[in-house]
């Protein structure tokens, strides 16, 4: 059987490399993406069955590169774990049907940083 394929999309390194050594053990291929848009060409390369997607990215954010991913026929149903501290700097909580509501395609799932190696290992092995 080979390895489902997750694509980390992040313009902190520490956090693909946290994200990186969470799956790795897994048995999961991880590929990485600094940027949301590099994040979109990566994607329609190399097809993964998961991605997981940074909100807060100087470049092209993760709202809009949600978007973008939606747009694309083969990426549509793949899905998407978005991470954000948004929440802990302004003191709201958004939910994925919030995001959703933004971007017009909800994540599958929102997670607040910092994260949970289970709790995302967890919803990563839910998706699977």
């Amino acid at each position: 059987m080979s390895k489902k394929i997750i694509l980390a999309i992040d313009d902190e390194q520490d956090s693909l490399e946290f994200i990186t050594s969470i799956v790795e053990d897994e048995n999961y291929e991880i590929v990485t993406a600094n940027d949301g848009d590099v994040g979109v060409i990566k994607a329609k390369e190399i097809q993964p069955d998961l991605i997981i997607l940074d909100v807060q990215m100087p470049k092209q954010d993760g709202f809009v590169t949600l978007w973008e991913l939606k747009q694309v026929p083969e990426l549509r149903e793949i899905p998407v774990i978005m991470l954000t501290g948004v929440g802990e700097k302004l003191g709201k909580r958004f939910s994925k049907d919030e995001v959703g509501d933004l971007v017009g395609d909800p994540p599958d799932f929102y997670v607040e940083k910092p994260i949970d190696p289970q709790k995302l290992l967890d919803i990563i092995n839910e998706i699977f």
